[in-house]
């Protein structure tokens, strides 16, 4: 026995779900996935997407409409007559018509622990609050914003160091086996669904460049959380005097150091900055068009001395 599954996800994140299913013997009858957007380093060629590429390696049918508007979309949809729809970061809302277009409605691969982050950044913000443990959840979803009943859970550790990008990895992993776990359970009609709580629910707003720059007259365990909850991408930053002009180093890795001072300032040749209250150490950072660099290998090129102020 297999289920018919159309899937829709569009990064790197949505990649091993897909393949888990297709290893497990469902049919996909379709992939759904964000159209080809410009890319390269030009920005003129158009890119299909991570899940687009998986897709035809797969020998799978991909659509890529803009939305769910035109009726025809939502007929063809409805024409594939599908068990179930799994949702990994697809990137659109989906209307009414799609969310009951399959036999069992659509089943979300969330990473967070609902109702905590929902929303577009849930990884990030985990990790820029200071939690100590987020996950993946697989939510039949609804009308609402990350709101419908769970699944299925699995909770991981957020190592103090570890950045968002890890954090990506791991996820992305535990992930894609829970939601193959979720549709054995499915199949077997043993899938139970509970709603949830109405307390503690938190959004994880999609990150702003104005909110990417370093504030290090905050605590220096605030500032090492939003380090490593922007990296690497967008990445924190702080401005740096090049030659008399300010260049923007971005800062991809820190940990938490002992020492105090004026906001900013180094306090050491190796990069430990005075925050608020405590300090952190800067241990991986990326110059404009660079390469990210271990602090050693920055400071080689980049000589920066204690008493020196970082803005």
């Amino acid at each position: 026995m297999s289920l018919r599954i159309i899937f829709m996800g569009t990064p790197e994140f949505s990649v091993p779900t897909l393949r888990l299913l297709v290893d497990a013997g469902h049919k996909i009858v379709a992939v759904y996935t964000q159209p080809p957007r410009p890319g390269g380093r030009r920005g003129l060629d158009l890119q299909k997407s991570p899940v687009h590429q998986a897709a035809e390696l797969l020998g799978l049918p991909v659509f890529t409409p803009v939305n769910f508007k035109d009726p025809e979309e939502r007929e063809r949809f409805a024409a594939f007559n599908a068990d179930v729809a799994v949702v990994v970061a697809y990137g659109l809302l989906l209307p009414e018509a799609i969310l009951n277009g399959t036999r069992n409605g659509c089943y979300n691969g969330h990473a967070s622990l609902l109702p905590r982050w929902r929303g577009a950044a849930p990884i990030q913000r985990a990790i820029m609050a200071g939690d100590e443990k987020t996950g993946m959840m697989v939510m039949k979803m609804d009308k609402g914003l990350d709101t419908g009943a769970v699944a299925l859970t699995r909770e991981v550790e957020i190592g103090p160091n570890m950045t968002a990008g890890e954090l990506h990895d791991r996820l992305m992993q535990v992930g894609a086996k829970a939601m193959a776990e979720a549709m054995v359970k499915l199949e077997m009609n043993d899938l139970p669904l509970t709603p949830q709580p109405a307390e503690g629910v938190l959004y994880a707003a999609k990150i702003d460049k104005a909110e990417t720059r370093i504030d290090f007259a905050r605590d220096a365990k605030d500032v090492h959380n939003h380090i490593r909850g922007l990296a690497p991408f967008p990445g924190a930053w702080f401005e740096l005097e090049v030659g008399g002009k300010p260049e923007r180093v971005k800062v991809l890795g820190s940990e938490l150091g002992e020492g105090e001072g004026a906001a900013g300032e180094l306090l050491t040749d190796d990069l430990l900055i005075a925050c608020a209250s405590g300090a952190v150490r800067l241990t991986r950072l990326q110059k404009a068009g660079g390469k990210p660099l271990a602090a050693a290998d920055f400071l080689r090129g980049t000589p920066l001395a204690a008493g020196m102020r970082l803005s």
